[in-house]
């Protein structure tokens, strides 16, 4: 009996490791459809979902798929060349990322649900920028020391620098949600989200496409997803919206045609970074400060209940009183209002 619940623990510790190892190969499958560097068999683009993918698992399964991460990054870099001593090198720098990631918000107490200010900024900072130096800027210099790579170093790294991060500011969290989601749904205000949905595509359209600067007008809209739907409304906005700018900036004939390499990817991590900072910040203080309300709701509710057991109905009677009161002054208002003929 013992032997075969261990043997079903191997086997589900296993099938998550190849679960993640297949994740990481489709994110990194879709992000090397707008790479913007090839460096023999290493492929950097300024979104990498990969990474989102990776951080989002270690999370949520625990540092022991970690094999998993190493897995993906090995099919993704045999899918594109061969396997050296350099891409060995790349090969753990896309592993160690992620897990000092994991480790630098382990340390400061972080919580998945995103519920909390201190949260959010620990995936911003900790999470995506800080943890993502690692991979970029190992990746990075072996590639120039070995003399593979096509641009500057400077290039090279802002741009792999860029992908690991928004992969984990954007990607993160959606993953996040979605682990959540149980089913079925339930949702009351369909009418608003639909409309949301609406308003998000063609601003996210035209804010993308058109040739004058009118990035700025997704702010507007994703304030209103993470007010009314919080983490469920920003988080796929914020997605939507990077994806669609990293596709225009990477396209020959988009609205940043007309600028360098080095010059979109300031931009689009600019941008990118603007946007999951808005999109994490505002989510995590609406939610801390919803949380606070229902505690002092709650805590309100139990003063009221030990007030009524020590004296049995003067609860009663003080509600009734401050409704009376409430109602007479009201009244007075109402009355002052018709004397000044209002």
């Amino acid at each position: 009996m013992v032997r075969t619940e261990e043997l079903r623990r191997l086997s589900l510790a296993a099938l998550r490791i190849l679960g993640v190892a297949g994740a990481y190969y489709a994110g990194a499958w879709f992000g090397l459809q707008k790479e913007v560097i090839r460096a023999d068999a290493t492929g950097i683009s300024p979104l990498w979902p990969s990474t989102g993918i990776a951080v989002a698992a270690l999370l949520l399964l625990g540092a022991g798929v970690w094999p998993g991460i190493t897995l993906g990054a090995f099919a993704n870099i045999t899918t594109l060349g061969t396997m050296d001593g350099v891409q060995l090198v790349v090969l753990a720098a896309n592993t160690l990322g992620p897990v000092c990631s994991l480790l630098l918000l382990r340390r400061v107490g972080f919580r998945t649900e995103l519920d909390r200010l201190r949260d959010a900024v620990a995936l911003v900072f900790l999470g995506g920028l800080a943890g993502m130096l690692v991979s970029a800027t190992t990746g990075s210099l072996i590639l120039l020391t070995s003399g593979e790579l096509p641009v500057g170093f400077w290039t090279a790294w802002l741009a792999w620098w860029t992908g690991d991060a928004m992969g984990v500011l954007l990607v993160t969290p959606f993953l996040l949600l979605l682990s959540r989601l149980r089913l079925p749904l339930r949702f009351h205000r369909w009418a608003e989200a639909s409309a949301l949905v609406v308003t998000a595509a063609v601003v996210t359209r035209l804010a993308t496409v058109t040739p004058f600067t009118l990035l700025f007008l997704v702010f507007p809209v994703l304030i209103w997803a993470a007010l009314r739907f919080h983490l469920a409304g920003s988080a796929p906005f914020a997605l939507l919206v990077s994806l669609r700018a990293v596709w225009e900036t990477t396209s020959p004939t988009g609205a940043f045609a007309h600028h360098t390499l080095l010059e979109r990817m300031i931009s689009i991590q600019a941008f990118n970074g603007s946007l999951a900072l808005t999109s994490l910040l505002l989510t995590a203080t609406v939610t801390e400060q919803k949380n606070i309300h229902m505690k002092i709701e709650e805590a309100c509710e139990t003063l009221a209940e030990v007030v009524d057991q020590l004296a049995p109905g003067e609860w009663t009677k003080l509600r009734l009183r401050n409704r009376d009161r409430e109602w007479e002054r009201d009244r007075e208002w109402e009355w002052e209002r018709e004397k000044r003929g209002l």
